[in-house]
């Protein structure tokens, strides 16, 4: 297995698919037989009040990260809704220096609107809408040049992971 890491960053508003696009790109690496790890960002600073200011998330990802390493994993995507933003900081938590792929998955409001009234049956959907519509301004804005946009509304999880996967060399080697 080759030493060099990378990573996957896939990020997005919320409603656009990041953790199912996850899930699927784990599912077709796992089929392909591509050594990987699939880490969901948001759990690693989930807690209240948010400790943002202590960098947590971070830490916690360069543990993981280490601990993947030391079992000889050297491929990780990791979603969380500004990964794209923050991708530098990412990449030195995890300490090994990996090669950078990031996604930034892209999608309507009422595409997002439509995914969020599914998921969000309380009393926050209204908050997870403002939110996410704030959030796909921010991150358009702000995400690199290099950052890959993957438009996921109308189109099938499986097909939208395939397209990412593609963006690296995963597919070709195991």
């Amino acid at each position: 297995m080759d030493s060099q890491s990378s990573v996957l960053f896939i990020g997005g508003r919320s409603g656009v698919g990041k953790s199912t696009v996850g899930a699927e790109v784990h599912e077709q690496l796992t089929r392909r037989d591509v050594a990987h790890a699939f880490i969901e960002g948001d759990n690693l600073d989930m807690a209240h009040p948010p400790p943002w200011e202590h960098q947590l998330a971070e830490k916690n990802l360069a543990a993981m990260w280490n601990n993947y390493r030391s079992l000889g994993y050297r491929h990780l995507v990791y979603t969380n809704t500004v990964s794209v933003l923050v991708t530098d900081d990412l990449v030195e938590a995890m300490g090994d220096k990996p090669s950078a792929t990031a996604v930034l998955l892209c999608a309507d409001d009422d595409t997002a609107r439509e995914r969020l009234s599914q998921r969000e049956i309380g009393t926050a959907l209204a908050w997870h809408v403002q939110r996410s519509d704030h959030m796909a301004q921010r991150l358009e804005a702000g995400a690199p040049p290099w950052v890959h946009r993957v438009n996921t509304a109308g189109r099938a999880v499986v097909d939208i992971a395939d397209e990412i996967i593609c963006l690296t060399a995963w597919g070709r080697a195991s």
